[in-house]
């Protein structure tokens, strides 16, 4: 019996040096798990917004991975001091503001947004959380800001302007190809039809008719469009960058050769998979400059100090494999004056 009471009294004295261990213990435990919760919560968060489908090994988004080798070169890495939230809206404007909804409720710290459709969206939730463009339109004829050096407000970032550029980008095209007579211009399903209207001027000037082509839906029949275009007696194809043409660039390029239909786009990614020219700002530079605006507001500076940029370098890029391809031979003055030419 007296063995007994010794093991419940060493029993009961082990019991209390648990329970006092575990009262100091479990304080420390938690003030432990809160500081970790606090460093994860310090980590910046940035919302990334595409309005193109979303990206897949064959058909990767050329302007996410290069923000993000700019925000690498900047010193942020993704998923260690920096958390980026990819989101795309498949080409369709109505689940924009459910995009950025979402990024308001993870408390991002920056939102990047393409496009004054996610613009408008972006701004009208929140007055608060700074936004970085990166547009082809002017921000202040869409009043989006107040001007491009103050821009006001919670926005800042870039403008391509690119609508300046469509007349330029057409006197390329027709002396590139002096023959052409009906040209096409495809446009995404949700983009304005006023898009094309930046080319009209120029093409009453070159003696051009203009065939405006729409893509129906997020999965166009791509196959068809370029069928009708052939049935329409179409020359040449200008393709407008939008949400849904960027998501399709490489079948786009790939049925204008089959089709053996010359074709020019605002960007050189086109150029690369196969597009025949293209002439504007480089949009991936574009958006590996926005990660010098997210760092620069990371460290405290305010959207409405920061100037929108425009782009001062302009590319002029032939593909001359795909020309050879299609059957075109182009001047010797005009592939002088390429700024970078593919063999």
């Amino acid at each position: 019996m007296k063995i007994d009471n010794r093991r419940q009294q060493a029993i009961g004295t082990s019991k209390k040096a648990a329970s006092i261990g575990f009262a100091i213990c479990a304080p420390l435990f938690a003030l432990c798990m809160s500081a970790g919760a606090q460093r994860t919560d310090n980590v910046p968060r940035v919302g990334f917004l595409q309005r193109r489908v979303a990206p897949t090994p064959n058909n990767p988004d050329p302007l996410a991975n290069a923000f993000l080798q700019g925000l690498r070169e900047l010193g942020y890495i993704d998923g260690k001091n920096i958390i980026v939230e990819h989101r795309y809206a498949g080409g369709k404007s109505e689940s924009l503001s459910p995009i950025i909804a979402e990024f308001l409720q993870l408390k991002v710290d920056v939102i990047v947004v393409p496009g004054s459709p996610a613009i408008r969206a972006a701004r009208q939730a929140t007055k608060t959380v700074p936004i970085v463009i990166v547009t082809q339109s002017d921000p202040v004829a869409d009043k989006l800001v107040d001007s491009l050096a103050h821009p006001g407000g919670n926005i800042t970032g870039l403008t391509r302007l690119t609508s300046e550029l469509s007349g330029k980008r057409l006197q390329l095209f027709k002396e590139a190809l002096p023959t052409i007579a009906r040209v096409a211009t495809l446009i995404g399903g949700a983009e304005l039809i006023e898009n094309v209207g930046d080319y009209e001027a120029t093409a009453r000037t070159l003696n051009l008719t203009l065939l405006p082509v729409r893509l129906a839906g997020t999965k166009p029949d791509m196959e068809t469009v370029f069928q009708n275009m052939e049935k329409s007696g179409v020359h040449a194809l200008i393709v407008n960058r939008d949400a849904l043409t960027a998501s399709y660039m490489s079948r786009i390029a790939q049925l204008a050769v089959r089709h053996r239909l010359p074709s020019m786009n605002e960007d050189r990614p086109y150029v690369e998979v196969g597009g025949l020219m293209s002439y504007g700002a480089n949009d991936a530079d574009q958006f590996k400059r926005a990660a010098y605006y997210v760092d620069r507001i990371l460290q405290g500076a305010k959207p409405s100090e920061l100037p929108i940029e425009q782009p001062t370098k302009f590319e002029f890029v032939i593909n001359l494999k795909t020309a050879k391809q299609i059957g075109v031979i182009l001047p010797p003055n005009v592939l002088a004056r390429a700024d970078r030419v593919i063999r």
